[in-house]
């Protein structure tokens, strides 16, 4: 199914199907998107990784609802600077707050898109809507006809040409490193 975002029943539509387990595309501040919910009852990490074609070891960044929803994450200390930077596309990677892995976090800056996330209630996993070594797909007509048959819905918000993936920096010991340069420049 496919309905554009502008559609008064699409972020309903949106909170629905991820609460419900299915794996979906939707537009971000940046590409378009799979997304499935990160939750201990759906698996939907493992649906979205088929998809792609993507290692088993490659994880997945996170979407939350607000740039304070970190913290529910991770103990870590991430910098104003970084913070101020939020919502947007920035991925930062920290720490995991209850057990001795790393996760990466992005707060978009899409009012949309923030109120599925504030409504689903927990982060939602995000990945570029590609397969896995493929260019990122940037035509709503080609994402359709690519995924459609693989994903319960696809939200079009037009074509999403010449933008950037999100920049992704990691924290160690308080310093910040640039790991992928994205929309956002960080010095």
């Amino acid at each position: 199914m496919m309905l554009t975002k502008s559609d008064p029943v699409s972020v309903d539509r949106c909170v629905s199907a991820l609460n419900d387990g299915k794996v979906i595309i939707i537009p971000t501040d940046t590409v378009y998107g799979f997304s499935g919910i990160v939750d201990e009852v759906h698996n939907t990490a493992e649906i979205i990784k088929k998809i792609k074609g993507r290692a088993e070891t490659k994880p997945f960044i996170q979407l939350i609802g607000t740039p304070e929803e970190i913290f529910n994450y991770t103990s870590d200390e991430i910098p104003e600077s970084l913070l101020k930077l939020w919502p947007g596309p920035l991925t930062v990677i920290v720490h995991n707050k209850y057990d001795s892995g790393n996760t990466a976090y992005r707060c978009p800056h899409d009012p949309w898109l923030i109120e599925i996330l504030k409504k689903v209630k927990h982060p939602v996993y995000s990945t570029s809507a590609n397969r896995s070594g493929s260019p990122i797909i940037e035509k709503i007509d080609i994402l359709e006809k690519e995924f459609s048959s693989e994903v319960d819905l696809i939200i079009d918000d037009g074509d999403r040409v010449g933008l950037l993936a999100s920049t992704i920096v990691t924290i160690e010991n308080g310093i910040v490193k640039v790991l992928r340069q994205g929309s956002v420049v960080i010095s």
